[in-house]
């Protein structure tokens, strides 16, 4: 597999979760507006917070292993506080 089919890849199974996080939102919209019970609205919320989460960490993961080691491979400078950085902004 090619280093381009790898950020091919990555990218469009971030905008498939991106495009389902989309769609819970504005389901969640749908659901305010037709005055839906509290408890079930919380409830999607809890799982689009839980989807952006796990979208967060997915991409982490692809920056680590494909972007950031790829640049220092490449002589460009990655310091790993900005790597650690990243890491903490994508922790709950």
């Amino acid at each position: 597999m090619t280093d381009k089919s790898i950020l091919e890849e990555a990218q469009q199974e971030m905008l498939s979760r991106l495009r389902r996080i989309e769609g819970q939102a504005r389901g969640v919209q749908r659901m305010v507006e037709e005055e839906r019970d509290c408890a079930e609205i919380v409830h999607q919320l809890a799982s689009i917070r839980a989807a952006i989460q796990s979208a967060s960490l997915f991409w982490l993961k692809h920056y680590a292993r494909d972007c950031w080691v790829e640049a220092a491979a490449q002589g460009g400078q990655q310091p790993i506080e900005d790597w650690l950085e990243l890491v903490f902004k994508a922790s709950p």
